[in-house]
């Protein structure tokens, strides 16, 4: 997706702000971008020793005006000039995938979402935290550093996190333009869904439609964008399917289940926040191994926290 330059002060944007002006920008954008195009650029190779720092550099080379002056894209954990023995990439460092790193040799987390509960990762955010404070310790008994690829990610040209998502759902020859509405062949909305289901990996999702809808103009916005970028994208295009990461229910399912009953035929499908992103993180893992030699690139699936019951 391509972004606007306002977006580099993203630490004054809550997370809607950020993603919303990002969708907001994407149906602006225009000039077709290939998936090939960030491979044809030359590779900064970085054999070993290499620090956090420079890895960090590495990101910083593709993005235009990086590094930026506010972001949430900090370090969490660790220091810039900490030697790395090896990465994981993921969606959320939680605690077993900080366990699953240090078992593998790996010290150095590049996880899309916050690590501490809140989008700017402050420790203080819910007052003297037992757990922020036990995870805290864990990253220091193990000598993970951690940092936040947020920001950057939704920088690259085609936005990583939007590309791995069309990647692994078998939609790269109807991602054009960095738009986020994808012209898909006629089929209903169940067989969409189980599609869904299917190429992500996921078990559940909820739907707010009839499962014998006729679909083609499929709307996409992994993520948290929020109500109103959802609310204006639909707007704007009026896509048969909207397909969202998380919603607050009171926004978008409520405007979903409104304009249904004014006759309206876009229908609603939430795959869940961390599976809507999760295949973007596995993009840059493809992304940043080639750079790497030398250095054991590998990505965990951190996954959803929940239970259907």
């Amino acid at each position: 997706m391509k972004w606007l330059p306002s977006l580099q002060d993203a630490s004054l944007f809550t997370r809607r702000d950020f993603i919303g002006q990002a969708s907001k920008a994407a149906l602006l954008s225009a000039g077709a971008l290939s998936f090939t195009g960030l491979a044809a650029r030359p590779l900064f190779n970085i054999a070993p020793p290499v620090t956090v720092g420079d890895i960090m550099d590495m990101v910083y080379k593709e993005i235009p005006g990086a590094p930026f002056t506010n972001t949430v894209d900090t370090i969490k954990a660790g220091t810039r000039d900490q030697q790395v023995t090896g990465v994981v990439t993921t969606m959320f460092a939680t605690r077993p995938i900080i366990e699953q790193a240090a078992a593998m040799g790996a010290n150095f987390i590049i996880a899309h979402e916050p690590t501490f509960y809140n989008h700017t990762d402050d420790k203080k955010w819910a007052g003297d935290n037992h757990i922020v404070q036990q995870k805290e310790q864990l990253l220091q008994d193990r000598k993970i550093a951690v940092w936040r690829l947020h920001d950057y990610i939704h920088s690259f040209h085609p936005d990583g996190v939007f590309a791995g998502v069309v990647q692994q759902a078998g939609w790269l020859s109807y991602y054009k333009n960095e738009s986020p509405v994808l012209e898909l062949p006629t089929q209903t909305l169940g067989n969409l869904v189980g599609h869904l289901k299917k190429t992500l990996g996921i078990d559940h999702l909820r739907v707010i439609g009839h499962l014998s809808q006729s679909c083609r103009r499929v709307a996409m916005i992994p993520g948290a964008a929020g109500g109103q970028a959802h609310l204006r994208l639909i707007e704007k295009e009026r896509p048969d399917v909207l397909i969202v990461g998380e919603i607050h229910e009171w926004e978008t399912g409520e405007y979903i289940r409104d304009s249904y009953a004014f006759g309206s035929k876009t229908v609603l499908v939430v795959l869940g926040h961390s599976v809507s992103e999760e295949p973007g993180m596995q993009w840059f893992r493809d992304w940043l191994a080639p750079k790497l030699p030398g250095i054991k690139v590998q990505h965990l699936v951190s996954g959803s926290p929940f239970t259907w019951v």
